[in-house]
């Protein structure tokens, strides 16, 4: 799944209720994931890493959707290599 089906997704199936909770609430949520996420690559099997990888980025999706971002334009800044130098890989100090 590319990341324009992935926003399309996530606004389709959770859209209109996440932007009920608003976007402190989001980022909460995010938060909490990304901790979930860090526990299971930690200690984790592969499946939960793959869980946690999925619901990371579904919250980003959530995320980037209440607030109009595009997430194919967003990552763009990575298209070249390191936004920096734009090496590949990076050459930065």
């Amino acid at each position: 799944m590319d990341l324009a089906r992935l926003q399309d997704v996530i606004e389709r199936t959770y859209g209109e209720r996440d932007r009920a909770r608003g976007v402190p609430s989001t980022v909460a949520w995010l938060a909490e994931e990304v901790g979930e996420l860090a526990q299971a690559v930690r200690k984790g099997s592969h499946a939960e890493r793959e869980h946690e990888f999925a619901d990371v980025l579904a919250w980003v999706a959530s995320l980037a959707n209440q607030v109009d971002v595009d997430l194919t334009a967003a990552i763009e800044r990575y298209a070249s290599g390191c936004p920096r130098c734009g090496a590949v890989p990076c050459a930065c100090p």
